[in-house]
């Protein structure tokens, strides 16, 4: 069976929820704080809305809630979508990168972010943002908050600072596999986990025989999965392509941090 399909996906959520696991989004997780066996479903919408879209429904027709962070480009932003998604029970969230757009001025970040907020809550409360990892940017964008506190802006979670990954294992398919930490330039977490998972396959082998934690936050790029084969192959030729300058990026920036502290 091809990984990074739809039916696959389903599959991967019906195995959580055979398993006694709730999902729930990030804005409920950052109210509630619930101590049941729980998935925080997240996708990041870097590009295609209209997969996003198919997820969406598809998490709609099996029961489940889940976070979307739209960014603010042309790439990812469509109304109708939003408007859709979010009529459907989703969260809608803010992907933000102001601080890469605005090339590491501060100042200007800030400005750009309120603007981009307000532009989103004209079509849904936001309550939680997500930073993009922007892997071409010289700035993180997460860095904005050295200076500036996103609760003035009545956020209420950003997941980069807001789960312990130490007791919420964090599952990404970045670089569209679950162990991309060798090209994955910002979308990493420090964790005590380590579970060596590949494919979604190792997932549901591994929810089977019970060797998960109870809690997880799950990150799924929705461009990345398709069950229609040309947009699929399409997909894994540009990704492996993709990968293999990130792991160049990777390893210049270990090369930097080890002279540094040696």
């Amino acid at each position: 069976m091809r990984d990074f399909t739809l039916q696959i996906f389903k599959s991967l959520c019906l195995e959580f929820q055979r398993r006694g696991y709730v999902f729930i989004t990030f804005a409920e997780y950052c109210s509630k704080k619930t101590d049941r066996k729980f998935v925080i479903l997240r996708h990041d919408v870097d590009r295609n809305p209209n997969s996003a879209s198919e997820i969406a429904l598809l998490e709609q027709s099996i029961g489940i809630h889940a976070s979307y962070y739209f960014r603010i480009v042309k790439e990812s932003y469509d109304e109708s979508i939003i408007n859709a998604i979010a009529e459907i029970g989703h969260e809608i969230g803010y992907h933000y990168e102001d601080l890469a757009v605005a090339k590491g001025n501060t100042e200007k970040a800030i400005v750009v972010f309120e603007n981009n907020l307000a532009k989103l809550r004209q079509l849904f409360p936001i309550k939680t943002i997500c930073m993009h990892g922007s892997p071409l940017s010289g700035w993180d964008n997460k860095l904005l908050w050295q200076n500036y506190d996103y609760r003035d802006f009545g956020i209420i979670g950003e997941p980069f600072f807001d789960v312990d990954f130490n007791k919420v294992l964090y599952l990404t398919d970045t670089g569209r596999c679950w162990d991309g930490a060798d090209f994955s330039i910002r979308d990493k977490v420090e964790s005590r986990y380590n579970c060596g998972l590949k494919s979604t396959n190792d997932i549901i082998r591994a929810l089977d025989i019970n060797e998960l934690p109870d809690r997880l936050m799950l990150n799924v790029h929705p461009h990345r999965w398709n069950d229609k084969l040309l947009p699929w192959l399409k997909e894994l030729i540009m990704q492996n392509v993709k990968n293999i300058g990130k792991r160049i990026l990777v390893k210049r920036k270990q090369r930097v941090n080890d002279s540094i502290t040696q």
